[in-house]
């Protein structure tokens, strides 16, 4: 077990205990003296305990004794999370006593009992003189490292090292500075090593190259020092003063002055520290010779808030799957790099585990290579993966580089990373649902002028830019629609899960043991009785869960696609602590009225369950923050009908936290068929975020309107009318919406709501079965951040044009159902960044766009049941508008769902 780890985890669970009760005891002003003094007194102890554990993060740890008593501090930590969420369970009960609970106060002088034996023991450690070490960074670089030293067996670089050696060798009469930035193992020091000591760069650079290890351990003085020796400038004797920052002062003008006219290329590998590089910067001239600096680092986020003019940025990227195969027969079959026939199988399984990471594959093929050549032999490493990935593991080398990133992260972003050892392999999480369990489990603290998921944006981010979690498909707008993170760092992440009691992870198999203080279930294979109390339980599509009083202090269900026919009732008689809730893609039909117990509940996530009514109830949740109920019904006869909303309570607005409401019924008829409307309860939800609205009657237009304009906050908006033949009345908007990013509109309009012109911030606007005889484009093409527009029957004119210089930032058009148009005209300087154009069920459109030959930056056009002949007129022999689309890479063609590529892939 890695001791660094183990205090990592153990001393976030103590930092955010602390931070919880604060919260705590602010909140129960009520509580009985002895208790609020015993409360008290359990943070003095444990802030005790935290200054120690941080004081000791960088230092050597002193042995097994140490790690067996940061265990201890964690296993206290989690011990009085319980008592305080039992206080607050009960205090949740409508009958309010304490009888069948050993009482706080009692409980409390346990842990008291047990903190004292922490504390004196604490203070014995901090006796102990810790000394700094370097040890576990040189260990680490040394793995890292490694395959430098037999550069003929580097494979997959040859693309990059060329562009990386044509920059350094390219004369501009300045400093330029080059990222190299990728994840742990990826082989950034193993590229930039190759360019460093390519024949092309010796010959132009001779003897002024230096390769500097710019880790951790190093002060800014520590590498100023190494430069200026390795540089060989003279040290006077007035660089010889004692006060550090002279020294760094002197030294920073020395090495300037050296190199002023000099031309010289500068590697600092492995960077961690923003402050370094800030520090170091002003010791390099900016003008005068060709001076080149590449850096390599695991952080994004340093590189990215560096970047400018003379500052750029190499992202690295994984083995392509050849040249991953290669490498990994290369090292596993060092005689001949041929794999038998009878390991082809587990062999390309292995490499899918890998998934381009060069150190993986290195270490797993040099450790099969001291393996008998047998199925069973490589089957068995490739199913124990996780167990050998531990510190005392075969595999241990690429936990060793891989969790130093790991370390590297402040507690709350050490609980935010690990979050993702509970979702199964090769599964992409929404990003959005991912923050918003994260705000369900505390792990996000609260800034000032910011909501939680604002915040919770950042983490990601940062998590991101550290190269930790992954960004699979992006948005529109440059955010991931997905996350998740690499096969071997999942692997790391579940074994330190599970030796820290973070997650158990159960995928079926023999039973794990699972402990009273295991704190979060993910169960991803066959049911799975729970022995024990658990504070967040994820279950992915399993048939059979009892919900029982294990669950009681539950802050987190997440039973989405579990074959649910009705709302457990347990879920409202004993969960009286959570905080999220997810029954989505379940096939519940109604909410239960009991729904009011769940005080503390957050995010009601019910898309794509049966639910169309919430029950009043749902008033008396006041923290609710996120209600989603409605599905997509793709068995609708009509498109228009396939959003399918519930029935809100007339006093929704009594809400005043929600950020998230859709999609909600605007109108719904009674018994007696009268309308009764709630669009004027929606005035008070001033936090909205996003709001999703659907059969809007024509006379609640206006209502609408009303209401939205007092939504200064609002990002996302989506309105659809009673039915196809139902105006949308929305021209009363009279408040700006400054803040809105995404606007959806759905159902015709008689006129365009002149409103959306002033919508500055807009990115997306999809307009369906608008049905304008007015040109809707001169009343957008001044949205200077417009990423996307959809129009979809939404215009019945012939002509569209786009004038030169506007849609300054589109990426993507699609026209469809466009019956009448027959001409598109797009003006030389128009849409400059359009990457993608779709064009479909336009029937009278006569010729491609007018002008599509001057859109450099297309990379995709789709056209989807266009008529034969204009197929025709693109193919590759003999269509006569082939020549305007052939700088396009991509074009495809659809017709009765069948694809046609007509150029790429």
């Amino acid at each position: 077990m890695d001791p660094e780890i183990v205090g990592g985890i153990a001393g976030g669970a103590v930092s955010y205990l602390l931070l919880k009760l604060d919260a705590f005891a602010t909140r129960e002003l009520n509580l009985k003296e002895n208790i609020n003094r015993a409360l008290l007194d359990l943070g003095i102890e444990l802030r005790s305990i935290e200054n120690l554990m941080r004081e000791s993060a960088s230092k050597e740890d002193p042995g097994d004794s140490f790690s067996g008593w940061i265990q201890e501090v964690r296993d206290q930590a989690f011990a009085i999370e319980d008592v305080l969420d039992l206080f607050k369970l009960h205090q949740e009960k409508p009958w309010r006593h304490f009888q069948s609970l050993h009482p706080i106060d009692n409980l409390i002088k346990d842990i008291e009992r047990s903190l004292g034996r922490i504390e004196r023991t604490r203070k014995r450690y901090s006796t102990i003189t810790f000394t700094r070490t370097n040890s576990g960074y040189y260990t680490d670089h040394h793995v890292r490292m490694a395959p430098l030293f037999n550069l003929d067996t580097v494979v997959g670089i040859k693309e990059p090292r060329e562009k990386l050696v044509t920059w350094a060798l390219e004369k501009k009469q300045r400093l330029e500075v080059m990222f190299v930035v990728g994840m742990a193992g990826l082989g950034k020091s193993t590229l930039v090593h190759s360019v460093y000591e390519s024949q092309r760069v010796k010959q132009r650079f001779h003897n002024d190259r230096v390769w500097i290890t710019a880790s951790k351990s190093k002060t800014i003085l520590d590498i100023l020092t190494l430069l200026v020796e390795k540089f060989g400038c003279t040290i006077t004797k007035r660089a010889a003063a004692d006060v550090v920052l002279l020294k760094q002062i002197l030294k920073q003008h020395l090495l300037n002055q050296h190199l002023l006219d000099k031309g010289y290329v500068i590697v600092l590998d492995d960077l961690w520290v923003k402050e370094v590089w800030e520090s170091l910067k002003d010791a390099f001239p900016k003008d005068g010779k060709d001076g080149r600096i590449i850096i390599t680092t695991r952080r994004g986020d340093i590189a990215n808030s560096c970047r400018g003019d003379s500052v750029d940025i190499h992202k690295i990227q994984p083995l392509s799957p050849a040249w991953a195969e290669h490498l990994f027969h290369q090292k596993a079959f060092s005689t001949n790099g041929i794999c038998p026939p009878d390991l082809e199988e587990v062999s390309k399984s292995i490499l899918q585990k890998c998934d381009g990471l060069p150190l993986g594959i290195v270490e797993i093929g040099m450790l099969l290579s001291l393996k008998s050549p047998t199925k069973n032999q490589w089957k068995t490493l490739h199913d124990s993966f996780e167990s050998e990935l531990r510190s005392t593991g075969e595999l241990s080398n690429i936990r060793k580089v891989l969790s130093t990133s790991y370390k590297d992260l402040p507690y709350q972003l050490k609980y935010c990373f690990l979050y993702m050892s509970i979702f199964p392999e090769n599964k992409p999480i929404k990003r959005r649902r991912l923050v918003r369990l994260w705000i369900g489990e505390g792990f996000v603290i609260e800034k000032s002028g910011k909501t939680l998921e604002e915040v919770g944006e950042e983490y990601l981010k940062e998590l991101i830019d550290r190269n930790l979690i992954e960004a699979n498909e992006l948005d529109f707008d440059g955010l991931p629609k997905s996350v998740g993170v690499h096969s071997l760092v999942l692997k790391m992440i579940l074994s330190i899960a599970h030796e820290e009691n973070f997650c158990t992870v159960w995928t079926g198999g023999a039973p794990r043991n699972l402990t009273g203080n295991t704190r979060r279930l993910s169960i991803q294979k066959q049911d799975f009785k729970v022995s024990h109390r658990v504070r967040s339980f994820f279950s992915f599509g399993i048939a059979k869960i009892k919900i029982d009083s294990n669950f009681e202090l539950l802050n987190v269900l997440d039973i989405q696609g579990t074959p649910l026919e009705e709302f457990p009732s347990a879920i409202t008689k004993l969960l009286l602590l959570l905080r999220y809730l997810s029954l989505r893609n379940t096939n519940i039909k109604s909410i239960p009225s009991s729904l009011s117990n769940l005080r503390q509940l957050e995010t009601l996530d019910l898309k794509q369950t049966l639910v169309t009514k919430v029950p009043k109830a749902v008033l008396e949740l006041e923290k609710l923050r996120h209600l989603l109920v409605y599905q997509y019904n793709m068995e609708s006869a009509l498109p228009f009908d396939i959003v399918q909303g519930f029935k809100a309570p007339k006093r929704i607005s009594e809400l005043k936290n929600l950020q998230t409401l859709s999609f909600v019924k605007a109108s719904v008829k009674s018994r007696l068929s009268r309308q009764l409307r709630m669009i004027q309860g929606l005035d008070n939800l001033t936090q909205l975020r996003k709001l999703g609205v659907v059969e809007l009657a024509k006379e609640d237009g206006a209502s609408l309107c009303r209401s939205i304009g007092k939504m200064p906050k609002l990002r996302s908006l989506s309105v659809a009318s009673l039915s196809m033949d139902v105006p949308l009345e929305l021209d009363a908007m009279t408040n700006p919406l400054d803040l809105l990013q995404r606007l959806y509109l759905k159902g015709p309009l008689q006129k365009f709501p002149r409103w959306i012109s002033s919508l500055h911030d807009l990115m997306r606007i999809r307009l369906k079965w608008s049905s304008l005889a007015e040109n809707p484009i001169p009343a957008l093409q001044n949205l200077r951040h417009l990423v996307e527009l959809q129009l979809l029957d939404a215009y019945t004119g012939t002509q569209l044009e786009f004038k030169s210089g506007k849609f300054p930032q589109l990426k993507i058009l699609d026209l469809q159902q466009l019956e009448q148009l027959s001409s598109i005209v797009m003006e030389v300087g128009t849409l400059p960044c359009l990457q993608k154009l779709i064009i479909g069920h336009c029937s009278r459109l006569a010729q491609v766009p007018r002008g599509i030959d001057k859109l450099i930056h297309l990379q995709m056009l789709v056209l989807d049941e266009m008529p034969d002949p204009f197929v025709t007129r693109l193919r590759r022999n003999g269509g006569p508008w082939r020549s305007l689309v052939q700088h396009i890479p991509y074009i495809h063609s659809y017709k009765q769902g069948q694809l046609e590529v007509l150029k790429g892939s």
